[in-house]
C-alpha cells in the first residue's frame, strides 16, 4: 500500500551544493586577497614614500648643521650626497656645486624656489617641506652663508618597488585561489558526506527497509538537527503508514464479516420470497414465510444502520452537546429496556444530580444498547448506577451497567469492544450484529469519555461509561 499526501510544496532550488559552496569560498578567498592586497599597497606606499621623505628632512637638517664646519662647498655636498638622494647646492655668488644622478636643471624637474634668506625651520629643521613634481621628491634650505641646497629623491624607485610587490601578490592569489579550486572539491565532498548518507538511506527506505534511521552521534549540530528531524519524518511516515494498513486490514476484515452477516439473513428472504412466489403450502404456511420475510428484512437493516453508524463514527461524529442529567437520560434508557423486555427489572440509582455536556439521543442509545445486551445475555436484573468521581487533574461523571448474568470472562472483556465479534454462547443473545459494543464505545469517545468492562463486585458483568462531568 502507497501512503501518499498532498499540502502545500516548496519550490526548493536543487543546484550542486558543493558547486555553489566552492563558488562562494573562491569568491570569498578573493575578495579577502584583493583587500589584503590594497591594504598591503597603500601601508607600503605609505612607508617607503615617508621614509624617503624623512630622508629629505634629515639630509636638510643635516646641511644647516655642517654649514661654516666642512672645508668648502664641494665637501658638503660631499656629505650629503647619497642613499639614492641628490644635492645641488646655489652658493650665494650663484656657482652651483651637485652630485648625484639627479640635477634640478635639464634631467629633473626645478628646484623649488628656495625661502628668503636666513629663515630656519623649528629645531634648525627646513623653512620648506617636500614638495613632489612627477616621481620627483624635493626639497629646498637656504643655509646661513646665504647658499641654497637643494635635496632630490626618485619616489620611481618606491613605485617599482610597489609593482614588484603588487606581482608577487598577484601571482601568489592567483596560485593561492588555483589550489584552493583543487582542494577544496575533496574537502567540501567530506564535509557534504553526512548528506549523501542522508540520501542513501532514504533511498534504501524507498526500496523498502523502513527501519533505517541516521541516528546521529551528536544532535546538537546543524547536521545533527536535520537528521534527527529526518528520523523524527521517517517515524511519523513509518507510524501513518502502519496506521494505514492496520486500518485498511480491518477494513477488509470488516467488509468481508459484514458480508457474512448479511448473507444469512438475505439468504432467507431469497429463499422464503421464493417459496412464497410458488405459492407453497396452505394460509398458515405462507404467513409464515411472510414473518420471516419481514423478520430476516429488519435484520438486515439493522445490520446496514450498526455499519452506517460505525462509518459515521470513524469519520468523526456530530454530537449535539447540551448540558444533561445524567440520572434522568439513565431514567429514560431504562424506561425504554423495560417496555423491549418486560420480563427483566431495570433500576436507576443516583443519588444526587450529575451533569455533563453530551449529545442526550447518542447517551441514551449507548444506555439502552447495554442494557440490551444485559438482557439478551440472560441476566433478569439490570442496574444503573449514576456517581461523579474527581482526582487532582478533573471531574469525571460514572455510569455503571450492573447485571446478574453469566459475565464476561476476564480474557475476553477487550475483545468483546471489537467489531462483528460475539461471545458464544453465553452472551450471543437473540441474534445481534456484534457491532452495539463497538458503536457504544465509539460515542463514549467521541464525548471524551471512556466505555469499558471493569471488574464486578459480584456475579454478572460491569460495564463503566465515563465522561468528563460539568458543575455539581
Amino acid at each position: 500500500m502507497t501512503v501518499s499526501t498532498t499540502g502545500p510544496t516548496t519550490g526548493l532550488r536543487t543546484r550542486s551544493l558543493r558547486t555553489r559552496v566552492t563558488v562562494v569560498v573562491l569568491v570569498f578567498v578573493a575578495a579577502m586577497l584583493l583587500v589584503l592586497g590594497v591594504a598591503t599597497d597603500v601601508a607600503l606606499r605609505a612607508r617607503l614614500e615617508g621614509e624617503l621623505r624623512a630622508r629629505l628632512t634629515d639630509r636638510a637638517s643635516y646641511a644647516t648643521f655642517l654649514v661654516g664646519r666642512v672645508a668648502d662647498d664641494a665637501d658638503l655636498v660631499n656629505q650629503l650626497e647619497g642613499d639614492g638622494i641628490s644635492v645641488s647646492l646655489t652658493t650665494a655668488s650663484g656657482e652651483v656645486v651637485a652630485k648625484g644622478p639627479l640635477r634640478p636643471d635639464g634631467t629633473a624637474s626645478a628646484p623649488a624656489r628656495p625661502g628668503p634668506a636666513g629663515q630656519k625651520g623649528p629645531a634648525g629643521g627646513p623653512a620648506a617641506p617636500v614638495t613632489k613634481t612627477g616621481e620627483m621628491l624635493q626639497v629646498s634650505e637656504t643655509l646661513a652663508d646665504g647658499s641654497t641646497i637643494t635635496l632630490l629623491a626618485d619616489a620611481g624607485d618606491v613605485r617599482r618597488t610597489l609593482d614588484q610587490v603588487r606581482t608577487t601578490l598577484l601571482v601568489a592569489g592567483i596560485g593561492l585561489l588555483a589550489l584552493a579550486a583543487v582542494t577544496l572539491g575533496p574537502v567540501i565532498g567530506r564535509a557534504l558526506r553526512p548528506l549523501d548518507q542522508m540520501t542513501a538511506t532514504a533511498r534504501s527506505i524507498t526500496a523498502g527497509d523502513r527501519g533505517r534511521r541516521l541516528r546521529p552521534d551528536r544532535p546538537g549540530t546543524e547536521l545533527g538537527r536535520t537528521a534527527t528531524a529526518f528520523d523524527a519524518m521517517l517515524d511519523e511516515v513509518e507510524g501513518a503508514e502502519t496506521t494505514a494498513l492496520a486500518a485498511e486490514r480491518r477494513l477488509r476484515t470488516f467488509l468481508s464479516d459484514a458480508a457474512h452477516e448479511l448473507r444469512t439473513p438475505l439468504t432467507g428472504v431469497q429463499a422464503a420470497a421464493e417459496r412464497l412466489l410458488r405459492g407453497d403450502g396452505d394460509r398458515a404456511r405462507t404467513e409464515e414465510l411472510s414473518v420471516t420475510v419481514i423478520r430476516e428484512a429488519r435484520r438486515a437493516g439493522r445490520l446496514v444502520d450498526d455499519m452506517l453508524t460505525m462509518a459515521r463514527i470513524d469519520a468523526g461524529l456530530e454530537l449535539d452537546r447540551t448540558p444533561q442529567d445524567l440520572g434522568a437520560l439513565a431514567a429514560r434508557a431504562a424506561a425504554t429496556a423495560q417496555l423491549r423486555h418486560p420480563g427483566a427489572t431495570v433500576v436507576v440509582q443516583s443519588p444526587e444530580p450529575v451533569t455533563a455536556a453530551v449529545d442526550a439521543d447518542r447517551i441514551v442509545q449507548v444506555l439502552s444498547n447495554l442494557c440490551d445486551n444485559a438482557v439478551n445475555a440472560g441476566a433478569r436484573t439490570v442496574r444503573i448506577d449514576v456517581a461523579r468521581t474527581a482526582d487532582r487533574s478533573s471531574v469525571e461523571a460514572s455510569v455503571d451497567i450492573v447485571d446478574d448474568g453469566p459475565g464476561v470472562p476476564e480474557a475476553e472483556r477487550e475483545r468483546v469492544f471489537q467489531r462483528l465479534v460475539r461471545l458464544d454462547p453465553a452472551r450471543s443473545g437473540a441474534g445481534g450484529s456484534g457491532l452495539g459494543l463497538p458503536i457504544a464505545r465509539g460515542i463514549a469517545e467521541a464525548h471524551g469519555g471512556r466505555l469499558e468492562l471493569v471488574a464486578p463486585d459480584g456475579p454478572g458483568a460491569r460495564v463503566r461509561l465515563t465522561l468528563p462531568a460539568g458543575p455539581g
